[in-house]
């Protein structure tokens, strides 16, 4: 079941890029502080995670992998969605969709990895 996902997932990407337009350009990482990105692609729109914007003491950004696939590859992205943490550019904490394509972690857990960030700066 394992192998069928991959293959799955190894083919939508190659399909992705096929529909990539060299004028859109791709969002940035903030390099400064705590960056939380989503990671999605249009095709699966419906399982946006809605409360990525309410997170607080980070800035966020959401990046679609099908118009920026150098991202996805530098970030090894396998699934959508995707919610990476960042800090500084580095990235901290990862929390990926189900096989369903739906995230299961909660605002909750990733306010949790942000404020663990902040905590470690004391």
């Amino acid at each position: 079941m394992k192998t069928v996902l991959v293959s799955v997932l190894s083919l939508l990407s190659l399909l992705m890029v096929a529909h990539v337009s060299p004028l859109e350009s791709a969002p940035e990482i903030d390099k400064d502080g705590i960056c939380v990105a989503e990671f999605n692609a249009s095709f699966n729109s419906q399982n946006s995670v809605p409360w990525i914007e309410k997170l607080s003491d980070c800035t966020t950004t959401r990046v679609d992998i099908a118009a920026a696939p150098e991202l996805q590859m530098e970030h090894k992205i396998v699934v959508v969605p995707t919610i990476v943490v960042f800090n500084n550019g580095e990235e901290v904490d990862r929390f990926q969709a189900n096989i369903m394509m739906t995230m299961e972690a909660s605002k909750s857990d990733v306010q949790g990895a942000i404020d663990e960030i902040i905590m470690s700066d004391f």
